[in-house]
């Protein structure tokens, strides 16, 4: 599939671990008419990154909650993935039902597909981005001609920067030029560039932000600061409105185990810390280090709010460095699943966009 030039700026808003890889699947049986009816159990085919800002996803699997609620009725296939990118386009080819992602792939999904493809039904987390920067700049003004690197050009977290930088009157360039050079780079790189000093800082989400602060780094921008009530979307759970169409039951036993993961994410963090390391440990051969979790997992915030408002300021920021043009969000949201999950449990209910 050819990428549009939409498709190449827009990119991961969130941290990435590993490569595209398959893990495992829940419990199935006969009980077909539960998940939607047909001659046998209806499989959902669920993404997600492995890492910290997708904890709801990585701990509703490694804990089998996802399995619970969904029943024997659906058969879980879950897939990971290492870039936005990859995962909607597993949406789009009908690899995917669903996937945790984040705001700007959402946006990217959303507008390629003109508004039919996917909706978004639930949150997952928030916060999670910082600046850290060499020890010796205290100031915004110390930036100029220094080199700032983001995890890829046009992701959230490099529209992020440019937006402040121009807030700032520093100017930018997609070509590293300007009053501030923004490099784009994979994250798995920020440590070793921040430390041989290639780079003076890099505006990135956990744990990298954690990473770089232990390596000598400090933070600059708490990003949280930028957002009102320090709130912003990091990741979010869309379904392909083909599969919401056809199993709008599976969908809603989905979002509830969504609002269950963060419910076990919020109320038992060690628990939540030790089956996020666990699981990454079974995917990439080296279980994440639990100091660095509880480290980072200060920095978040995982709630089912979407926070629809920064995803369009986000958007907006986009627009306004000239990475995007406008996209019409109408008919993003469909958060009617959220909202009877959260009824069911007499907990407060999300105002739909």
């Amino acid at each position: 599939m050819r990428r549009s030039p939409l498709r190449r700026l827009v990119a991961l808003a969130t941290l990435t671990v590993v490569g595209a890889a398959t893990l495992g699947t829940a419990a199935c049986g006969d009980d077909s008419e539960s998940a939607g009816g047909g001659s046998g159990p209806v499989t959902l085919r669920l993404g997600y990154f492995p890492n910290i800002t997708h904890a709801p996803a990585v701990v509703g699997v490694e804990k089998g909650i996802f399995a619970e609620k969904l029943g024997t009725g659906v058969k879980l296939e879950t897939s990971t993935f290492n870039a936005g990118p990859s995962a909607i386009e597993a949406i789009f080819s009908g690899a995917l039902d669903a996937t945790y992602i984040g705001p700007n792939p959402t946006v990217n999904a959303h507008s390629k597909s003109r508004g039919e493809a996917v909706r978004v039904v639930s949150g997952a987390a928030s916060g999670g981005v910082a600046l850290v920067v060499k020890p010796e700049i205290t100031s915004w003004e110390q930036l100029r001609g220094r080199k700032i690197a983001t995890p890829q050009l046009g992701n959230t977290q490099d529209v992020a920067i440019r937006y402040w930088l121009k807030e700032k009157g520093l100017k930018t360039t997609k070509e590293g030029g300007g009053d501030v050079q923004v490099v784009p780079q994979e994250n798995s790189q920020t440590v070793e560039t921040f430390s041989s000093g290639a780079i003076d800082g890099a505006w990135v989400p956990e744990p990298f932000v954690s990473r770089l602060v232990n390596a000598g780094g400090k933070v600059l921008v708490d990003e949280r600061e930028l957002w009102p009530d320090k709130k912003f979307v990091i990741t979010n759970l869309i379904v392909s409105t083909k599969f919401l169409k056809e199993h709008p039951d599976v969908v809603q036993k989905l979002v509830d185990g969504q609002v269950a993961a963060n419910e076990f994410v919020n109320t038992r963090p060690d628990e939540a810390h030790q089956a996020v390391s666990d699981h990454i440990g079974k995917i990439t051969g080296k279980p994440l280090d639990l100091k660095l979790i509880k480290q980072a997992w200060q920095t978040l915030e995982f709630t089912n709010d979407p926070i629809a408002s920064s995803l369009k300021a986000g958007l907006d920021h986009a627009v306004a460095v000239e990475l995007t043009q406008p996209v019409d969000l109408n008919g993003l949201y469909d958060l009617s699943y959220l909202n009877k999950s959260l009824k069911d449990q007499g907990k407060p209910e999300v105002v739909q966009p």
